[in-house]
């Protein structure tokens, strides 16, 4: 069959078995429009099904989790993890407790997992979970009866060369802690059977810090490839969480300004820069809105709502919020203000149309599933050092996530360029992802 048709059936085939999950049929179609090159060269995947295997999780757990809150009152929350493929390795990814969390969030994210952590070089499947639980207003003692809950179910599900969950949106140092405390309890077994744990017991130095600084890093890289740096340049961030805060501290330690940063309410534009021990104070301290941040800080001004972060005028653009949050509108008005890269440091965090006004423009355009692996490729690192029962310095572990983002840049290129597309770094990075999942696929058997 031409590859064409193929990729087309295994989409029909996608959206038909999984009706109204229009975040996990995006990912798809992402994905596969850019594999037609690979497919005709490697007619070996199709004779034994790598593509409708991959877009098919290896198995989908959707469990009941009752806890009980302050009142005493009997709550009742929906969890999940999607292990969606463990070719290359246990799988991995991340736990996500947020309202908005439902199974085809999961699948979106576990899908692009798969090639998220196939391009950090290491031995990771892929995999992601999490609950439509809200953290936000709970008590400790609520989030901790919750987390005990969930984990009863999830801990016959996961092992340290099974399944390793990390944290995500709602899940930090607090709920990590929670449900490997129950695990521990239950399985009476003290195992790296999670990351992103506290220092003190077994958790790595930069896990914190990672993402952001990876984006930045794979940033850096493609710009030096065209002779450039983030010296000097101004950079707009969105968010003001983990990602964004890290990320910005990068590009400061790098010589650039950061000018924006935003919340679910609105965003601050300090045109001086913006000064980041406020925002950490503000928002991992004093958990307040990102407003409060132009009480202190009068050259700046505060902006309802978040879609103007991208009408500011930069050189890089770093989305580091949520899924599908910079649209087509807002890629035009990049690229009219002379915007030469943009970084993905959320999961999928531009619409396929803003994508393609970037490509069109020629600006460097750096998706998720390479730019934001900088999280992913720690949590793998603690893997290794649970494993040896050992701590590397900051230094070392900082060193490795360095050299994992600059292999991740030279991997896409290369796949990119090989596959004639070159500088289509979408393209590159779902090509090289791909390859070695599919040929370890190759290797094992139908299975």
């Amino acid at each position: 069959m031409p590859a064409k048709n193929l990729i087309k059936n295994v989409y029909e085939q996608v959206t038909s078995r999984n009706p109204g999950e229009a975040e996990f049929h995006q990912a798809v179609k992402e994905v596969l429009e850019t594999l037609e090159p690979v497919l005709e060269k490697n007619p070996q995947y199709e004779q034994v099904g790598i593509l409708e295997r991959i877009v098919e999780p290896e198995r989908q757990i959707i469990f009941r989790v009752p806890w009980q809150d302050d009142k005493g009152n009997t709550q009742v929350n929906r969890g999940f993890r999607i292990e969606f493929n463990s070719a290359i390795g246990p799988y991995k990814g991340g736990l996500r407790f947020h309202p908005s969390v439902y199974v085809g969030i999961i699948k979106f994210l576990g899908f692009e997992q798969i090639f998220k952590n196939s391009l950090t070089g290491l031995q990771m499947g892929g995999g992601k979970g999490g609950s439509d639980f809200d953290p936000k207003g709970k008590s400790d003692s609520e989030v901790m009866r919750f987390c005990q809950s969930f984990m009863t179910e999830l801990f016959r599900h996961i092992g340290a060369n099974t399944d390793v969950p990390a944290g995500d949106i709602g899940v930090g140092g607090r709920e990590i802690g929670f449900l490997f405390g129950q695990y521990k309890r239950i399985k009476n077994s003290f195992e790296g059977v999670l990351t992103g744990k506290a220092i003190e017991w077994g958790g790595s130095l930069v896990r914190t810090e990672a993402t952001g600084y990876g984006l930045v890093y794979i940033v850096d890289e493609a710009l030096k490839a065209q002779g450039k740096s983030l010296e000097g340049m101004t950079v707009s961030v969105s968010g003001a969480g983990n990602v964004a805060i890290y990320a910005t501290e990068k590009v400061q330690q790098l010589g650039g300004k950061v000018v924006t940063m935003s919340d679910s309410s609105g965003f601050v534009h300090d045109p001086h820069g913006i000064k980041l021990d406020t925002v950490k104070r503000i928002k991992e301290i004093e958990r307040k809105r990102i407003k409060e941040y132009v009480k202190e800080h009068k050259n700046a001004k505060y902006t309802e709502g978040c879609g103007g972060v991208w009408d500011v005028e930069t050189d890089i653009a770093l989305p580091c919020a949520t899924q599908n949050e910079l649209d087509e509108a807002a890629a035009k008005k990049l690229v009219d203000n002379g915007c030469i890269a943009v970084g993905e440091g959320a999961n999928m965090p531009c619409t396929p149309e803003a994508v393609d006004v970037f490509q069109k423009a020629d600006t460097i355009f750096l998706p998720g599933k390479a730019a934001n692996a900088g999280g992913v490729a720690v949590s793998g690192l603690e893997m290794a050092q649970n494993s040896q029962h050992m701590y590397w310095s900051f230094e070392k572990a900082d060193s490795e996530l360095k050299n994992i983002m600059q292999t991740i840049y030279n991997n896409i290129s290369k796949a990119a360029k090989e596959y004639d597309c070159e500088g289509n770094f979408v393209a590159g990075a779902n090509i090289a992802g791909f390859i070695k999942v599919a040929d370890a696929m190759l290797a094992q058997g139908i299975v």
